[in-house]
């Protein structure tokens, strides 16, 4: 495993689980800087990042899940389907809590719009000019 290339600044980002999406542009640039060019600190930048998104991925797959175990049961009426049905709901709340929890304490929705942008980003620029002034009716 590599060594951090500054620990000082490695173990502020460590203490802030490698998430500067909340500083101000001014404040985030050496952090920026540190996080390109130190392997170690992009690393664990990156496992974390993975870390949330896969957390949030679990809380939705839950709430899914939930979802069609309730309109399952209320479909089917088994035996005492209302006591299946409270507990579907209950799993639901919990799962849903559990997602906003995961959404708010974590940077994993900005994760994933900066990746939806630099998608949309690569996408436009491999569209043709022609076809981009055809498009926008220039």
């Amino acid at each position: 495993m590599s060594q951090c290339i500054d620990p000082f600044v490695g173990n502020i980002l460590a203490e802030w689980r490698y998430d500067i999406t909340g500083l101000a542009p001014e404040m985030s640039c050496d952090y920026e800087a540190h996080l390109a060019q130190c392997a170690h600190c992009h690393s664990r930048q990156k496992l974390h990042r993975t870390i949330d998104l896969t957390l949030i991925a679990v809380a939705t797959v839950s709430v899914v899940v939930f979802v069609f175990a309730f309109a399952a049961i209320h479909h089917f009426s088994p035996p005492h389907a209302l006591l299946f049905e409270k507990r579907a709901a209950v799993g639901f709340a919990f799962s849903v809590v559990i997602w906003l929890l995961v959404a708010v304490a974590t940077p994993a929705p900005v994760t994933v719009k900066d990746a939806a942008v630099s998608g949309a980003r690569t996408l436009r620029d491999r569209i043709p000019n022609e076809l981009r002034v055809k498009l926008s009716g220039h």
